[in-house]
């Protein structure tokens, strides 16, 4: 069978509803079954990826651990998208893992390419 291609697209804030934890931990899941996954941030879901998240103080649980071990799970496909960093004054530098920056053109044609697409 052959592999397919998933992509978690995440647009909300880290911690407001739970929901970037569960999608990161289906694309673990999918990832550990053999898929091909890669994650995308956009909008808010930037903030995702920010270094130095003190979650805890919010009563949530900190994520950000997983997101530095993705290379552990195959995933190696990050995308931001860079005008969602530049509206929220944010540069590569403040991302706690290393990401390919797409215009809105190339995301939208990433999309078009995958198997699934999960939208967060």
């Amino acid at each position: 069978m052959r592999r397919k291609s998933f992509l978690f697209v995440n647009r909300k804030a880290p911690y407001g509803a739970g929901r970037a934890a569960e999608a990161l931990e289906a694309a673990l899941v999918a990832a550990s079954l053999g898929q091909e996954v890669h994650l995308a941030y956009l909008d808010d879901g930037v903030f995702q990826l920010l270094a130095g998240q003190e979650p805890a103080r919010l009563g949530r649980r900190d994520f950000t651990a997983s997101l530095q071990e993705l290379g552990e799970y195959d995933i190696d496909h990050v995308w931001v998208d860079g005008q969602s960093l530049r509206e929220r004054g944010l540069t590569p530098a403040d991302l706690l893992v290393a990401a390919t920056l797409l215009d809105r053109a190339a995301m939208a044609e990433l999309m078009a390419g995958m198997d699934v697409v999960v939208s967060i």
